[in-house]
């Protein structure tokens, strides 16, 4: 029993002292990231890299990410369309109120409470409202899956059930290309409701 028990804790920590499979795209990352810091790519700066990256995974631990398993292209495309129109138009929009005359506009903080349970669509939402001009991720409730935002321009009730519709827009577009199937049903479920 005891040579069992010691076998399987060489196994563990074996485990827990390699790159596990799961971690590969962020230790790919990692090394690419730091090929573009030293602006060389070359064998030493990937083996240096891979250096950084393993003792930077290790000493900074993150929990796993769990994604769906499937990505639909169309659904991205949309995605990707929808950020960069609102890109430009919220760019337009905020450069507006810089020079505008009159008193500087009224701003607000909502919560917005997300379908989704996923970490990774709840990151993703929070960062493409962040990108967006005109609004920035003020505080995230992961447990509750709520965004806080802080909003530009929101004198009435109608701006701020606008800006409401828009992330909850962003989070169906973002389910419906990564998210998995249970996540789907609910966003329709919380949109024909």
């Amino acid at each position: 029993m005891g040579e069992a028990r010691m076998a399987g804790r060489r196994a563990a920590r074996r485990l827990e002292i390699g790159v596990r499979l799961y971690e590969l795209p962020l230790l790919f990352g990692l090394v690419v990231l730091w090929m573009m810091l030293w602006q060389e790519v070359s064998p030493l700066s990937a083996v240096s890299g891979f250096v950084v990256a393993f003792f930077v995974m290790r000493l900074f631990y993150l929990p796993p990410v769990a994604l769906a398993g499937r990505f639909n292209a169309w659904w991205a495309l949309r995605y990707l369309g929808y950020f960069f129109w609102h890109l430009a138009r919220a760019s337009w929009e905020v450069a507006w109120l810089a020079v505008r005359p009159g008193p500087p506009p009224a701003t607000s903080i909502i919560a917005v409470r997300l379908t989704t349970r996923s970490d990774f669509i709840l990151t993703m939402v929070g960062l493409t409202n962040s990108l967006i001009p005109g609004s920035l991720v003020a505080e995230v409730d992961r447990f509750e899956s709520t965004l806080y935002l802080h909003v530009l321009n929101t004198p009435t009730q109608r701006e701020l059930t606008k800006m409401r519709r828009e992330v909850r827009t962003i989070e169906r577009l973002l389910v419906y290309a990564v998210g998995s199937k249970a996540e789907m049903q609910a966003v329709n479920a919380r949109r024909t409701a």
